[in-house]
């Protein structure tokens, strides 16, 4: 019996979800957590085989945890289960060590074979993910977005700005101080050619960085 961690901060998702898992036959849905702390708490509490994890939770987002699950059970396979389906997400949870990525719309007719297939040593890309990164490969290997310049926590303090965040309040969330919050400000507005953070909101909202 594959045993899973089921990550997602909507409990109505995770209720699909663990229906469809439990539907297998050979699987079960072995711990819940609705954010990015629980998850890695679950994590080592439980020790699943695979973890099923959304990018965007409270917290820590999905990447942050995908990273810190990879460094302490690196043998345990992430599949990355998300809304999101633009490029920057899809190389950055790869980069950072899931063995897969699914979209949520995807997600009825494929879960079960991803789960499977990344627990056999896998790889899984749900179809649009795959066209995405052929598209990717067709532009050149040396390709970079504006968007794939940016730090893991570039990314972090772009996302929680946009959401209309204090530096005061991206601080206390990150574990950062104020001034630490306003360097990375700064330096989002050089390397993305913005002005002000109404600019960084209008960037993350067309990129799709940020729920609308």
């Amino acid at each position: 019996m594959i045993r899973v961690l089921l990550a997602d901060d909507h409990s109505i998702v995770r209720g699909g979800l663990r229906r469809i898992i439990e539907d297998s036959g050979d699987m079960s849905v072995a711990c819940e957590a609705a954010d990015g702390p629980e998850a890695i708490a679950k994590a080592r509490e439980v020790r699943p085989d695979v973890a099923v994890v959304d990018i965007s939770m409270p917290g820590q987002d999905g990447l942050e945890v995908i990273a810190r699950l990879q460094e302490e059970m690196p043998a345990m396979p992430i599949l990355v289960l998300t809304m999101h389906e633009e490029e920057q997400y899809v190389v950055r949870s790869l980069s950072a060590g899931a063995r897969g990525y699914l979209t949520k719309r995807s997600a009825p007719e494929e879960l079960v074979g991803a789960i499977r297939k990344v627990m056999a040593g896998g790889r899984y890309l749900g179809p649009e993910v795959a066209e995405l990164l052929a598209q990717r490969m067709a532009r050149g290997g040396d390709h970079r977005s504006r968007l794939e310049s940016l730090s893991q926590r570039e990314m972090q303090v772009l996302r929680a700005l946009a959401l209309g965040r204090t530096n005061r309040e991206v601080a206390e969330a990150y574990s950062l101080s104020v001034k630490t919050v306003d360097t990375y400000r700064l330096r989002l507005l050089k390397k993305l050619g913005l002005r002000n953070n109404a600019e960084l909101s209008r960037f993350a909202i067309q990129h799709g960085l940020v729920e609308v």
